[in-house]
């Protein structure tokens, strides 16, 4: 049977998921209401966060297709996937048009060699201009320095949600016959040229963790065939040699995996039985066999500290609380997610570097759902030295908004030293263009939605390190500190509310040194949540006022990522998200600052 090996790489939100689902039902390869995105995260983000495999037969074909992310925080799970695959499905929202990540993932596949097949999705929306979006789309390959015929590139038209491709805006909208055709027609076979009979040479781009099997590597297999209980050398990029033996082989078949005797060269594989296989090694069984070329990933942006939480509300929701059990999970991270780094250097405090933002806050969600309770430090760009010049990870980012908004966003990002580079409006809407530091982004994509009213939509990846850009000063609010312990009540924060923005409801538990809300004058204050009204036997005529309390902030880890301050640590247990200061009483705070 002919193999083909594809992925389908998209910036967040154009429609990859919902295409690859459409791919999945028509052949009858999964059920009505089954999705790709499978983790609970995702189905409650509506984001893809991991890569996965699923194939697909179709006219005796067996098509491999890898759905990716489209964000740039889990840019490194696109970039090792396209290794194993021979041709990609661009997927472009025919309203929007190109935005950063398409850039970013279309880069990386033109540089490897690779033909993209271009979709244009979302052809029904109202504002869609399939014309225009193709245009951008070869300006976009032409920028990118594409060959001549990488940029003869073949377009399809679809609305992914529905299951229907055309190839000709004029043609009859039935299924997606001519997409399925498209890839017969244009992706090489994968196994035309591989040798099943030579040496096994099997390259692993993910990696997956099964209770009872333990390690499973998923890999592509570049020559020769793998089998159950086969004895093979693992090869490190460096040359450096160690034996292995498989246990068990699977591929896949819809998203499921079926256990098989044997895989050979071209297909994509899964392999148990190998517990300390990393990803962008070399499996093989001929000792003497060059390694395959490494597998690069981008280098981390940000960095934080994970404790052990250490407040007075320590150890009551969570199940797993000191450090020996939060190094443990860590290390079980760094096996499946390759684009983390952690220093592991101190007992009581890990240095963890990832992405970006969501990167990080999706791995303590994780965390947290599974029973661990950890605090925090406040994110940090990660700042490098070369040849004397200090350099800090730059960003660029696309806002789309309502023209009566650009004011106030190019204000506010001049203010964070981000510079406009291009502006260009299409009736009402604008789109900007800005470059910048990653830390002026660090805490402002809140204020964004305030300040678009929640209509303008920002996305941003990272360009590399550039020279540093100076100091920028920017938070405008102060915090309002607990300086009590106990159970708020409705009364006092009906005083407090005039004062900021509060982050707590009445009857929350609150502890001396907790941030319980923002100042809007921005010097700290303390205050005393859980004070109640005097009784007294007295009463008196306009006493009794009702209280309506404002809406509270919500603190979720991201928001509590962004809004958090140098001297705070972010407490997150399963059932709670709370701020506090690092010093928890006003003393010990004086002489720190000392």
């Amino acid at each position: 049977m002919e193999i083909r090996n594809i992925a389908i790489i998209a910036h967040v939100d154009h429609g990859k998921t919902a295409l690859t689902d459409a791919i999945l039902k028509q052949t009858g390869a999964a059920s009505e209401g089954t999705s790709m995105d499978s983790n609970a995260l995702e189905l409650e983000r509506g984001i893809t966060i991991y890569a996965k495999n699923a194939a697909v037969e179709y006219k005796g074909t067996k098509i491999n297709i890898v759905d990716t992310p489209g964000h740039a925080d889990f840019g490194s799970e696109v970039e090792r996937v396209l290794r194993s695959i021979d041709s990609v499905l661009l997927v472009v929202d025919a309203q929007e048009g190109p935005m950063p990540q398409t850039r970013f993932v279309l880069k990386k596949s033109l540089e490897l060699g690779l033909k993209p097949i271009v979709v244009l999705n979302k052809i029904d929306k109202p504002a869609a201009n399939p014309a225009r979006s193709e245009e951008q789309v070869l300006e976009l390959f032409l920028e990118l320095g594409a060959s001549d015929e990488q940029s003869d590139f073949p377009v399809m038209y679809s609305i992914g949600r529905e299951g229907i491709a055309i190839k000709n805006l004029t043609d009859e909208k039935k299924d997606l016959t001519p997409l399925l055709d498209l890839i017969l027609e244009k992706v090489p076979p994968a196994n035309l040229n591989a040798d099943a009979e030579a040496p096994l040479m099997l390259q692993p781009f993910n990696l997956a963790y099964d209770n009872f099997m333990g390690r499973l590597a998923v890999g592509r297999i570049y020559a020769g065939t793998v089998r159950p209980n086969q004895n093979v050398f693992i090869k490190k990029p460096d040359g450096e040699v160690r034996a292995g033996r498989t246990t068990k082989v699977f591929t896949f078949k819809g998203l499921d995996r079926v256990e098989t005797t044997e895989a050979k060269a071209g297909d994509i594989a899964l392999i148990a039985g190998l517990p300390d296989i990393y990803i962008g090694e070399t499996v093989t069984t001929d000792e003497g066999a060059a390694p395959l070329p490494a597998i690069a990933v981008d280098e981390p942006t940000i960095a934080l500290n994970f404790l052990v939480n250490n407040s007075p509300f320590a150890g009551k929701e969570g199940k797993y609380v000191t450090s020996r059990q939060i190094r443990d999970r860590l290390m079980k991270e760094l096996e499946v997610n390759v684009g983390l780094k952690i220093d592991f250097g101190s007992a009581e405090l890990f240095r963890v570097s990832g992405r970006g933002e969501l990167h990080i806050a999706v791995l303590l969600e994780n965390m947290r759902r599974e029973g661990y309770e950890l605090q925090v430090s406040q994110p940090q760009v990660i700042i490098r030295e070369e040849g004397g010049v200090k350099l800090e990870p730059f960003e660029e980012v696309i806002i789309d908004t309502p023209s009566e908004f650009q004011g106030a966003i190019i204000e506010k990002l001049g203010t964070r030293a981000f510079v406009l580079q291009n502006l260009t409006q299409h009736g009402n809407i604008v789109r900007l263009t800005l470059e910048g530091p990653t830390r002026g982004l660090l805490g402002y994509k809140n204020m964004f939605i305030i300040d678009t009213k929640g209509e303008g939509i920002l996305s941003s990846r990272v360009l590399g390190f550039k020279p540093y850009a100076g100091e920028i000063k920017k938070r405008q609010v102060g915090s309002m500190i607990s300086m009590a312990t106990g159970k708020a009540l409705g009364y006092s924060l009906w005083y407090l509310q005039d004062r900021g923005q509060l982050y707590i409801k009445p009857a929350t538990e609150v502890y001396e040194g907790m941030v319980i809300g923002n100042t809007s004058k921005g010097e700290e204050m303390q205050a005393n949540p859980t004070k109640g009204k005097n009784q007294s036997n007295v009463r008196s005529s306009g006493m009794d006022e009702a209280l309506t309390l404002v809406p509270i902030f919500d603190l979720t880890i991201e928001r509590g990522m962004e809004i958090m301050t140098d001297d705070e640590y972010l407490e997150i247990t399963p059932k709670s998200v709370r701020l506090r200061k690092q010093y928890l009483t006003e003393t010990e705070r004086a002489k720190a600052r000392r």
